[in-house]
């Protein structure tokens, strides 16, 4: 999945404190290039299964066209306040639509774990069990062909 990251050993996240940060924060900025080198960042909210970061994006979004055009895509995931607080996750690769666009609810075996991840992590707290489909949205996977982290709360001194 990974390479291994040249700078910054020594601040950069173990396999568990990533799983474990990724699995805790709720935003993640998401950037894409439009066909004619536009690029474009935009928040989106998400699910990270250990394996692959699952983006829950409105079907008729600047993001949705441009990865129809070019599915190259990179993610940060990133905290932190002061300077040594920083923290964060850059994943990059190429994004693959999953499930049925937009997403309606069909059986789809492949969307059971990040739906049930999505829906504990952002709406569990309101007792919803199921996930709630608007009939705008459908998802978007991304198995990370690298990823880079740092931990600036490492940092001797």
């Amino acid at each position: 999945m990974t390479g291994t990251q040249r700078r910054g050993r020594r601040i950069m996240m173990t396999p568990h404190e990533r799983d474990t940060f990724l699995a805790e924060q709720r935003t993640c900025r998401v950037a894409t290039v439009g066909a004619d080198g536009t690029p474009h960042v935009g928040a989106l909210w998400f699910a990270w299964d250990g394996t692959a970061l699952w983006l829950y994006s409105i079907t008729r979004s600047k993001r949705w066209a441009q990865l129809r055009e070019n599915p190259r895509i990179a993610v940060v995931v990133d905290d932190g306040h002061d300077y040594g607080e920083l923290r964060g996750v850059e994943l990059t690769g190429s994004a693959a639509f999953v499930g049925e666009v937009p997403r309606t609810g069909d059986v789809c075996a492949e969307l059971d774990v990040p739906e049930r991840l999505f829906t504990t992590k952002y709406f569990g707290g309101l007792g919803l069990e199921q996930m709630p489909y608007d009939g705008r949205h459908a998802w978007l996977r991304l198995v990370p062909e690298a990823v880079v982290s740092w931990d600036f709360r490492k940092m001797p001194g």
